[in-house]
């Protein structure tokens, strides 16, 4: 996975935070640095935190399904990215989010936007073989979500929920394409 694949793959992921955090703003009204850093590191520290997790679980099962590796990043990131595309199409009404920026909040709204990023790791797991590897990746979804998350905030504050569902179709669909990419390397359709 290049640096490129990888940054997609971030953005991917946050924009279910970058999605959350926005309904934050709105809920928020004015919000201050303060408020966009706490965000920005709870998202960010989640979204670190799980693909590390979900790592040390795909690496452990490497060997059991080597051959089948591929169909399985292809499955995990398929799911995901259809489940964001479906929750962005669909109807529903406004969920309401708390203005609370407190730690029971943002704990329950960090674990809830970086479950996609657990499965992500999982993922990882079969691709990455260093622990080097994974800390810099994890790292690296962790500075981008956090920009997206407290950009999400201030954004609310200002726009409101106009954004919220492109932000959900948009990490869908890159998590699609970067399944489907993953899967057609190995098949040896495509090489890149």
């Amino acid at each position: 996975m290049n640096l490129f694949e990888l940054f997609l793959l971030a953005v991917g992921l946050s924009m279910d935070a970058f999605a959350v955090s926005i309904c934050k703003g709105l809920a928020a009204h004015k919000v201050s640095w303060k408020e966009m850093v706490c965000a920005g590191c709870w998202f960010g520290g989640f979204q670190a935190l799980m693909p590390f997790l979900g790592w040390i679980l795909g690496s452990r099962f490497r060997l059991f399904i080597e051959n089948i590796d591929h169909w399985v990043a292809f499955a995990l990131l398929g799911l995901i990215g259809v489940n964001m595309i479906r929750e962005a199409l669909t109807t529903k009404e406004a969920d309401t989010v708390s203005d609370s920026f407190g730690i029971k909040t943002m704990f329950l709204m960090a674990v809830a936007t970086s479950i996609d990023a657990l499965a992500v790791g999982i993922t990882f797991g079969l691709l990455l073989d260093t622990v080097a590897a994974i800390v810099a990746a994890s790292l690296f979804i962790c500075s981008v979500t956090f920009c997206f998350s407290a950009a999400g905030v201030k954004i609310g504050s200002i726009f409101g929920l106009r954004y919220e569902r492109k932000a959900e179709l948009t990490g869908g669909i890159i998590l699609l394409l970067i399944g489907t990419k993953i899967l057609l390397e190995h098949l040896g359709i495509i090489q890149l």
